[in-house]
């Protein structure tokens, strides 16, 4: 019944960003589509790598910069920066 009041219930909408289940958050550090930017401020997308499948749009730009934190419940909230 969740799936139907929110039909993409993988991600959701947050102040200041959006949030994505935990499990999912680490399958993109897992498979290198997302890694530790160069400069140890967040992370980056690498677009040499394959980018896990989300029932909503592109979430993780080529050439985009994201910060990460928990939230409860098991899922992490994530910012563009």
């Amino acid at each position: 019944m969740a799936d139907e009041q929110q039909p993409f219930a993988d991600v959701r909408e947050e102040a200041g960003g959006f949030s994505i289940p935990g499990l999912k958050w680490r399958e993109l550090l897992f498979t290198g589509a997302l890694r530790p930017a160069g400069d140890g401020r967040g992370y980056e997308r690498d677009p040499s790598r394959p980018m896990p499948a989300f029932r909503a749009g592109e979430l993780f730009p080529q050439g985009g910069r994201f910060l990460a934190e928990p939230l409860r419940g098991g899922r992490v909230l994530v910012r563009r920066i």
